[in-house]
């Protein structure tokens, strides 16, 4: 790994991930990618000291959601930043999604998500709805 920010990426569509983790890399990011919750649990116990971002799909087609996923993110590393993307949950952001997180509406530009994130890194105490 380089001296960039690690993020994890989550998301079920292996398009969709990888269009998303190139512009995350272009970004001047190190990224991470799960297709699923059990595997991104995975990934987040074993690089929690170095990990920074959590940027994960909310209906990852499994018993685990995004929501359950950041939830344990969160618990883990209290200070992790979390972007949810989502094409139909946004309504549930407010009751759903962990305090001082983003989310991203679906479709998006995939520059969008750099922003997203880079801003989330930088933030202080809000959470901001970007889309």
């Amino acid at each position: 790994m380089s001296n960039s920010i690690l993020l994890l990426l989550v998301e079920d569509e292996p398009m969709i991930m990888h269009i998303i983790e190139d512009a995350l890399i272009d970004g001047g990011y190190d990224v991470l990618t799960a297709l699923d919750g059990p595997e991104a649990l995975g990934l987040m116990e074993k690089h929690k000291q170095d990990l920074a971002g959590l940027i994960t799909d909310i209906r990852l087609g499994g018993e685990l959601d995004g929501w359950a996923v950041a939830r344990s993110g969160r618990e883990q590393k209290p200070e992790l930043a979390v972007i949810y993307m989502t094409g139909d949950s946004a309504a549930d952001w407010a009751v759903q999604g962990v305090p001082k997180s983003l989310l991203l509406q679906k479709p998006f530009a995939s520059a969008q998500v750099v922003t997203a994130i880079s801003t989330l890194l930088n933030a202080t105490d809000s959470s901001i709805q970007i889309g």
